[in-house]
């Protein structure tokens, strides 16, 4: 199965919770039925992405990036890689090599949200997911990053962004 199978897959098997979350779903689906190459960042009109919001639900916070060329605060994640075969992958992938946190893991491994921005290089369809961080977690600062800090789930407001909010809110209604 290639990561467009897999996209295509995971999309179609999602269940969404609100009108505008599955709105964004046919978004997803049909642009992947439009672009074989709608994974990629070279796809101008636009491509899925993959992130992870990294939590640690025992100390109630999360672990937010701040983006160096975003230049806000935000979850683990970004663009898929050759190498990737599973968009869950890809979202760990990211989480980990973002956070440097070693043994993160999936909460599941279905898609918390969705969200659609942006970016300088294109739209990025963004498949979100949560990562659970492991007790005694120690985060170490990427080069994609100009910061990493962890919020307390109430400070994440005054931070970040909305799509970000969101996030928390629907992976806090998992745990």
């Amino acid at each position: 199965m290639t990561l467009h199978d897999d996209a295509v897959q995971v999309l179609d098997g999602l269940r969404t919770a609100t009108d505008s979350q599955e709105e964004l779903r046919q978004v997803y689906l049909k642009h992947l039925g439009e672009h074989a190459d709608g994974l990629w960042r070279e796809c101008s009109d636009g491509h899925i992405t993959a992130s992870a919001l990294v939590i640690d639900p025992e100390g109630g916070r999360v672990l937010l990036t701040f983006h160096r060329k975003l230049r806000m605060w935000l979850q683990m994640g970004g663009h898929c890689e050759p190498g990737d075969t599973t968009l869950a992958g890809a979202a760990l992938r990211e989480a980990t090599e973002e956070s440097g946190i070693p043994g993160l893991r999936l909460l599941g491994d279905t898609p918390v949200r969705l969200d659609r921005h942006h970016t300088p290089c294109a739209w990025h369809l963004d498949v979100q997911y949560a990562a659970l961080a492991p007790g005694g977690a120690v985060e170490a600062i990427s080069e994609e990053s100009l910061d990493l800090r962890w919020f307390p789930y109430a400070e994440v407001p005054d931070v970040a962004d909305t799509s970000v909010v969101r996030l928390v809110e629907a992976t806090r209604a998992l745990l």
